[in-house]
């Protein structure tokens, strides 16, 4: 192909560091509206606006029925796309755009709505909300699928993973650390003072996390690094089932990735946050950032960890080792949350001094939350696994309907977590989100158990049990590049792509043809 990103025997396609390092930036750009989605918006709706409790906490979830029309749609969009500046860069950029746009509509046009006409908040929270699930999709759906032309080498995906965390550590990290500093200041997370700050400084890191994302991807973003084929593929919306029932292999990633993101989101969902550090353990102020502190220095070493055992078995291997090994830690926080005593310091959660609870509730939570975090994001680069196993299998190049059907699951699960906390807080009587300063209330306890640690746990079973049948391992992987390079150098000849895929179908085959 003439180009230097090339092997000269494989034709693996390699990323130069700083398209690695930039790329994922989508990612952080992407994360930064979605802890702001997901922990606060539910605050604002019900706190600034006045909208129902439940309306806030239900209505995330029940737009992904939005995003079961769209999500389709913006994938076949990109396959179909080659302008002259890409498949993947024009979308980002556009994504972005949306959603600064319909955030500067949700989060302060709603607000001039003269209270006399509620259905018009309502209606206009839809919208608006409406609006930026289009640009949050655009954008996100290229984190996915841009990545399969960034790299197809065994041993760079387990980088962009390490990356791709670091990105959304920037994304996610800046909102978790700066909300209850500037909430303490403004009023609280129920106070438009609160959103005044943190919307138009998401909207800055947002832009400017997606300009570098485009640089990262500028010199990959052409047609030469696309499939086997060299052709635009034109899939019909009809078409996603049956190329999602063929692809088993995105079946159960989608099962794991919804597990691994439903563990996630609840685990670090805000108002349970609130619940834990601070009705219960009564020092929201002095906990939450401290233990946020904790889990991402315990994060740093899994990060090193997973990206070696990736390079050595696969990015299944790792994804199964510390999810493992979160679900085990998360047992001891169970047992440490099942003893806590209301005015019991002797089992309460305090940093100065420690005690044996608090050592003990550190260790497990924090090596928990380490290797968690650090495999949390790791079903994103493993979607361009499947979409090589895509085009191994039958020839396409589809990675903008495999990252949407991906993306779609994902969100699902993301937006659900909003919903069952806020259900679970309104079984217990509390019509208001919690927040630092909620008093202790009756049932409290019984909640921060089941969303801090049993329904975390009972989705790590699901990842474990949905990778149980995932074949794309380090071996089939390097087995699959090397079969779909040497169908892509006899089409890139001449050479029909149908013949090329009967010609080579294992690595044996392409090792005698040489």
């Amino acid at each position: 192909m003439g180009n230097e990103n090339m092997g000269a025997k494989t034709n693996v396609n390699r990323a130069k560091l700083y398209q690695l390092v930039l790329f994922p930036m989508n990612n952080g750009a992407t994360n930064v509206y979605y802890i702001l989605t997901m922990n606060f918006i539910a605050y604002y709706a019900n706190g600034v606006l006045g909208l129902f409790l439940m309306f806030a906490t239900t209505m995330v979830t029940v737009m992904r029925l939005f995003d079961a029309v769209t999500d389709p749609m913006i994938g076949a969009l990109i396959d179909r796309t080659n302008t002259k500046f890409g498949k993947f860069r024009p979308y980002m950029v556009l994504g972005n755009v949306i959603m600064i746009v319909s955030s500067i509509l949700l989060y302060f046009g709603t607000r001039v709505i003269p209270g006399d006409m509620s259905w018009l908040k309502y209606v206009c929270f839809v919208l608006f909300y409406a609006l930026y699930v289009i640009g949050y999709t655009f954008q996100t759906a290229c984190t996915r699928s841009g990545q399969t032309c960034l790299t197809n080498d065994p041993n760079q995906r387990p980088l962009f993973t390490v990356f791709n965390t670091v990105a959304s550590l920037i994304g996610m990290g800046l909102v978790q650390f700066l909300a209850p500093i500037i909430s303490e200041k403004l009023g609280g997370y129920n106070s438009a003072a609160f959103f005044n700050v943190m919307i138009p400084l998401a909207v800055l890191v947002s832009a400017v996390l997606t300009v570098l994302a485009v640089i990262g991807i500028w010199e990959k973003d052409r047609q030469e690094y696309f499939g086997v084929g060299g052709t635009q593929e034109k899939v019909e919306l009809k078409e996603y089932v049956a190329i999602l029932k063929a692809n088993k292999e995105l079946q159960r990633l989608m099962v794991a990735g919804a597990g691994c993101k439903l563990a996630f989101s609840i685990a670090t969902n805000m108002t349970v946050l609130c619940m834990l550090y601070g009705a219960m353990m009564g020092n929201y102020s002095r906990l939450y950032l401290p233990m946020m502190i904790v889990g991402y220095i315990f994060s740093v070493p899994f990060f090193l960890l997973t990206v070696r055992t990736s390079q050595k078995y696969g990015q299944k291997a790792s994804l199964v080792r510390y999810t493992r090994l979160a679900f085990l830690m998360y047992i001891g926080v169970l047992i440490l949350l099942l003893m806590w005593k209301q005015g019991n310091p002797a089992v309460n959660l305090q940093l100065l001094p420690p005690n044996i609870y608090s050592i003990l509730f550190v260790l497990c939570f924090g090596i928990g939350y380490g290797a968690y975090y650090a495999t949390a994001d790791m079903p994103i680069p493993m979607v361009a696994d499947c979409s090589d196993y895509e085009t191994f299998r039958s020839g396409r190049y589809i990675p903008g309907i495999m990252g949407t059907l991906f993306s779609l699951v994902d969100k699902l699960v993301s937006s659900l977590g909003s919903t069952i906390v806020g259900a679970a807080v309104a079984m217990i009587g509390i019509h208001t989100l919690p927040d630092g300063n909620t008093p202790y209330a009756d049932g409290m306890h019984l909640v921060v158990i089941v969303l801090f640690c049993m329904v975390p746990m009972a989705a790590w079973i699901a990842t474990l049990a949905a990778m149980k049948g995932y074949t794309l391992t380090g071996e089939r992987m390097k087995e699959i590049q090397l079969v779909n390079a040497a169908r892509k150098d006899a089409v890139s000849k001449g050479m029909r792509l149908e013949e090329a895929m009967n010609r080579w179908k294992t690595a044996d085959d392409v090792t005698k043809s040489k």
